[in-house]
């Protein structure tokens, strides 16, 4: 297990030799903190072990469409890692729901991006941001970042939803009233368009 843990964490810091670099740039320019950067592509890629990384350069587990013969994927593909790294960017700039959080944090605060990009469903899974701010603590991911000296970390509150799965059968009125919501509410937290509903549709519950 010992050997294990150590070959992790040397293909994890051969990552961050790798792409460093690239994250740190796009830091500078698009003021994203590169700690985060180089995280969400970590722990999203496996630090570039994963298929999607290996076949298809995509390092952020993005979707879109891909012209791979040799992986059949709802991935995006990418003709280069630092492709997927700006595409990235790009996504973050353009999705509304991302937008905001360039004008709320800073390049040095990474806690509250990777909070703010929980909140704003970047991933379902109700601990990413903890395992985003893990990643950056545990390979000290911070120093790549433009801190001041003597900055001090404030922590933004964040809202954990609970995550329903739609079976088959359900409404938008069912499941508002069996958690206590309304239709409304629920439309609006999802950012749903109509209310008809695809078996295995993940809804944000308050």
């Amino acid at each position: 297990m010992a050997n294990i843990g150590a070959f992790a964490q040397s293909v994890a810091q051969n990552y961050i030799n790798d792409y460093s670099n690239i994250a740190v740039s796009l830091m500078n320019e698009h003021h994203v903190p590169a700690s985060i950067i180089l995280a969400v592509a970590m722990h999203e890629s496996a630090s570039g072990t994963s298929k999607i990384a290996k076949y298809l350069n995509n390092h952020f587990g993005l979707k879109g469409q891909n012209n791979s013969t040799q992986i059949k994927s709802s991935y995006k593909g990418f003709d280069t890692v630092e492709d997927s790294y700006k595409y990235f960017i790009g996504f973050l700039h353009t999705h509304p729901k991302f937008r905001s959080l360039f004008d709320k944090f800073t390049e040095y605060d990474y806690k509250n991006w990777a909070k703010g990009m929980q909140r704003s469903g970047y991933a379902a899974n109700s601990v990413w941001s903890l395992q985003i701010i893990g990643l950056i603590k545990k390979y000290n991911l911070q120093e790549f970042d433009n801190r001041p000296e003597g900055y001090i970390e404030t922590i933004a509150p964040v809202t954990v939803y609970k995550i329903y799965k739609v079976k088959k059968g359900d409404t938008l009125g069912a499941i508002a009233k069996k958690h206590h919501t309304s239709i409304k509410k629920l439309m609006l937290k999802n950012q749903l368009k109509t209310s008809v509903l695809q078996i295995g549709q993940k809804l944000k519950i308050q």
